[in-house]
């Protein structure tokens, strides 16, 4: 744990990539297998199940810190981590360990077969034998909520240069469902035959977002053009007479779309499809809500499965009879895929996502126009010749979203933020006019710079006309541009409505009260865009 420990430290107090890769690599080199294997599955969300609750831990460390429950609970929204506060709050340990960081999590596990009072005993007594910095990594081990500044990417580049193998080769062989417990790191990571698993996808390709026109593209003819479908990005793999379904998130979604087990009717084995996962009106994609009632679901019922049937829109052909195509150019792979799926029958919950039209870039601005008419979020861009990479790479693949939807309202609550801004207000609760009433409509936290969010900060704190718990309800002063991408009923809010990745796009300083927009104005945006 003292390295594990180590390494995060080196980890959290740089912000440069070179020096966190280098820590990273030096740990895979001299770690032991097994807590290189639990570090990758960390970095690579894959946690321990949370052992107890939040509520029993915050209890218990105020009892062995020996102060009052509240104080804790106060002290919380100040250090904006609850694994951090509750370290702070323990005293000093009364011995030292030198387990490793497997023994650890293998501690962890096992308090799910113990009853509540043997789990506290064995917490308090890890407490007493951890430094601040482990107890730190321990408490985020315990609540599931383990995160720190590494991400995939960059810890598949150190293990590449710790394991001199290719980072495109380690990128593969990490995805798919594999757990510590299903497999080991040499396994995992040496065997030559790691890439067997029938299930493994491959790395997802990332666009980045085009902040301009693309004119600056070049020639419009060397490039590809798709409607962004506002779906689930998602791959599906025929290969040995199974079928497996992942979201970009490397989340095995198989048994939440049955749809998909009808594939092998139509496709040959040995395929891997991208593309995107919507729910399915017949002839163009139903709002995302629709298909969001899904997600969530391991099991679908009949009356879900009729309401809301989905497909795949493929947009890209990365394997066929068993052979990698990714580096293959885009126009090739996309040929192979028109081939294959030509003449699908209607009722197959497949369809070919089809390339529009385009030979001047003020054309394709046109198009961009109606996406949402298409029930899409804007266009991607993708050069014909460029294979399919690993991860975001800037240059070949873009994506050019519609400009938002935005709405003016006004904060009504706030809350303190966490992480480094946890002294700061940063989550806000908006509403709308309906009459002469305020009726919150969305939450927002997101949009502005650190100087706007601590002079919003320091005028909350003199305005504060409740406290409910860590929210305050504030004065109806402010008036703030929300940002969204879309809108839908929802029964589940007092307004009706809901939006889609609402962010506070601008601070309306320059707006009456009075001028902000109202339950109508909201109304009729659903009509048009919901």
């Amino acid at each position: 744990m003292k390295d594990f420990a180590a390494l995060f430290t080196t980890v959290d107090q740089t912000t440069k990539t070179s020096l966190k890769t280098k820590a990273l690599a030096e740990f895979f080199k001299t770690a032991s297998d097994d807590d290189k294997l639990w570090t990758i599955a960390l970095f690579s969300g894959r946690r321990p199940k949370r052992a107890v609750t939040t509520t029993q831990l915050r209890e218990w460390a105020a009892e062995v810190g020996g102060i009052p429950l509240w104080l804790l609970e106060e002290s919380y929204p100040i250090v904006g981590d609850l694994a951090e506060t509750i370290a702070l709050t323990l005293p000093l340990p009364s011995r030292q360990s030198d387990q490793p960081l497997t023994y650890w999590i293998t501690e962890l596990k096992s308090l799910a077969a113990l009853d509540i009072e043997d789990r506290k005993i064995r917490i308090l007594d890890a407490w007493d034998q951890l430094d601040p910095v482990e107890r730190f990594l321990f408490n985020k081990l315990i609540t599931g909520g383990f995160r720190i500044g590494v991400s995939q990417k960059l810890m598949t580049r150190a293990l590449a240069q710790a394991t001199e193998q290719e980072e495109a080769s380690l990128a593969h062989r990490l995805m798919g469902g594999w757990s510590p417990e299903t497999t080991d790191f040499h396994t995992l990571i040496e065997a030559e035959d790691a890439a067997a698993d029938d299930s493994r996808p491959y790395p997802f390709y990332l666009a980045y977002q085009l902040e301009d026109g693309p004119e600056a593209l070049g020639s419009p003819t060397d490039w590809q053009a798709e409607w962004k479908w506002d779906g689930i990005r998602g791959q599906i793999i025929l290969r040995n007479g199974t079928h497996h379904v992942w979201s970009r998130g490397e989340e095995l979604m198989t048994d939440r779309f049955p749809e998909f087990a009808r594939l092998s009717d139509f496709l040959p084995d040995g395929i891997v499809l991208d593309g995107e996962i919507v729910a399915w009106d017949g002839s163009q994609p139903y709002p995302f809500n629709t298909l969001q009632g899904r997600i969530g679901r391991k099991t679908v019922p009949k009356k879900l499965l009729k309401e809301a049937p989905v497909i795949l829109l493929a947009y890209d052909l990365l394997e066929e009879n068993g052979e990698d195509l990714r580096d293959l150019p885009l126009q090739d792979r996309r040929t192979r895929l028109d081939s294959l799926l030509y003449a699908l029958p209607d009722d197959a919950p497949l369809r070919p996502a089809p390339p529009l039209a385009f030979d001047t870039w003020d054309t394709l601005a046109n198009i961009r126009a109606t996406a949402r008419d298409a029930r899409a979020e804007g266009l991607m861009l993708k050069r014909k010749d460029s294979p399919y990479l690993s991860g975001r790479k800037k240059g070949d693949w873009w994506k050019w979203k519609l400009d938002p939807l935005t709405v003016d309202a006004v904060m009504i609550y706030a809350q303190q933020g966490h992480g480094r801004r946890a002294n700061l207000f940063t989550d806000f609760t908006f509403a709308v006019w309906n009459g002469n009433d305020l009726v919150p409509f969305t939450k927002a936290y997101s949009g502005l710079t650190d100087a706007e969010f601590r002079q919003i900060t320091a005028w909350v704190r003199k305005n504060t006309q409740q406290r409910f718990g860590p929210v305050r309800q504030v004065k109806p002063h402010h008036v703030f541009e929300i940002a969204f991408e879309g809108i839908h009923a929802s029964p589940r809010h007092k307004s009706g409505i809901a939006l889609r990745f609402p962010r506070m796009s601008r601070w309306r300083q320059d707006k009456p009260l009075q001028e902000a927009n109202t339950l109508d104005d909201l109304k009729d945006l659903l009509e048009t865009y919901g």
